[in-house]
């Protein structure tokens, strides 16, 4: 079967593309049972490596994809990106590689994304703003492309990423307005098929528990990491908790639109409602009053996310073992709460 093609092996030994790619190429993370499912399919089969094709592959590309699945607005608006951004930059202006960026405002682009990055157009990718459902993650890791994402990965997919310690932040944050005397503390939160935005609400459940407080669905509100998105937010919340006295934001940028909704409601801050954020951005600082915050390492993500791209990179095209960091955070004290 002279024909047959890489997919057509993995098919017969039961094992992913990347995994047959490994073996063929001579990868070591691969162990010897698998090897040898691999090897047996190929005898069977007749398989030839294409070697124009392998060749391709082994060549280089000097440049790392930093993939945003968000609208151009976001990425220009909101300080987290251009924080990750510099972060990834600074890193890799010491090496031989440029960043480029790439957008994912749509399925189409999405396509077109993955054909780039899957006919190895860049070294590799560093992927933010994934959603729960995003399929580019697991395409990327089934045919052995090195990427690295930005927060906890889905369940299920062995990859590695870099995150804060969303969980631990979004309580500290809750604890703060507790200890402030706050009884009915609300959560504005991020979008809750992204990990941060998840992880970020279960803090905040946490935080409640700890000191036996309820937290009934009336006080939380989903946003979508805009200023116009947390603004709406707590709108909604002042109609259905009028009675709220903290409020937990999970980005600075949407705290500065919970702001203003309170302002229009009549609502003072912090003397009837404390404000907690989380990033510590400019953003905060700007804030009338200045926001108290948890501030993540937002540089040092983007930063940590291109080193470990590289290293998967000189391991021979993500066969090094995924890794998982968690960067701490901790809450920086101003004039909203």
């Amino acid at each position: 079967m002279s024909d047959c093609t890489l997919e057509d092996v993995a098919a017969r030994a039961g094992v992913s593309r990347a995994t047959a790619s490994r073996v063929i190429n001579g990868g070591q993370r691969v162990a010897a049972t698998t090897r040898r499912a691999v090897e047996a399919a190929i005898a069977e089969l007749g398989y030839t490596p294409n070697r124009a094709a392998r060749s391709l592959a082994a060549s280089r590309s000097d440049t790392v994809a930093l993939v945003v699945s968000e609208p151009a607005g976001r990425l220009f608006g909101d300080p987290f990106f251009g924080q990750t951004i510099r972060g990834a930059a600074g890193f890799l202006g010491a090496t031989d590689y440029q960043l480029v960026v790439l957008m994912v405002q749509g399925d189409a682009d999405r396509v077109r994304v993955e054909r780039h990055l899957l006919r190895r157009n860049a070294a590799g990718a560093l992927l933010l703003s994934t959603r729960r459902d995003d399929p580019l993650p697991r395409s990327l890791v089934d045919a052995g492309v090195a990427c690295v994402l930005a927060g906890r990965a889905p369940d299920g997919l062995a990859v590695t990423y870099v995150d804060a310690d969303n969980v631990g932040g979004a309580r500290q944050a809750v604890t703060h307005l507790v200890k402030q005397g706050r009884r009915a503390v609300a959560s504005v939160t991020g979008p809750r098929d992204m990990a941060p935005g998840a992880d970020r609400l279960a803090g905040w459940h946490l935080g409640l528990a700890e000191a036996g407080l309820a937290a009934p669905a009336s006080l939380v509100a989903e946003g979508d990491f805009t200023r116009a998105g947390g603004r709406a937010a707590a709108e909604a919340l002042l109609r259905r908790r009028p009675d709220l006295d903290g409020l937990f934001v999970a980005s600075d940028l949407m705290a500065l639109g919970a702001l203003e909704a309170l302002r229009q409601a009549g609502r003072r801050v912090p003397e009837d409602v404390a404000v907690v954020g989380f990033d510590d951005s400019e953003a905060a600082l700007s804030a009338d009053p200045p926001l108290t915050t948890v501030r993540q390492p937002i540089e040092d993500l983007g930063r940590r996310m291109a080193e470990l791209l590289l290293a998967q990179v000189a391991a021979d095209d993500g066969a090094a073992a995924p890794t998982a960091e968690i960067l701490q955070t901790h809450l920086v004290v101003r004039a909203s709460a």
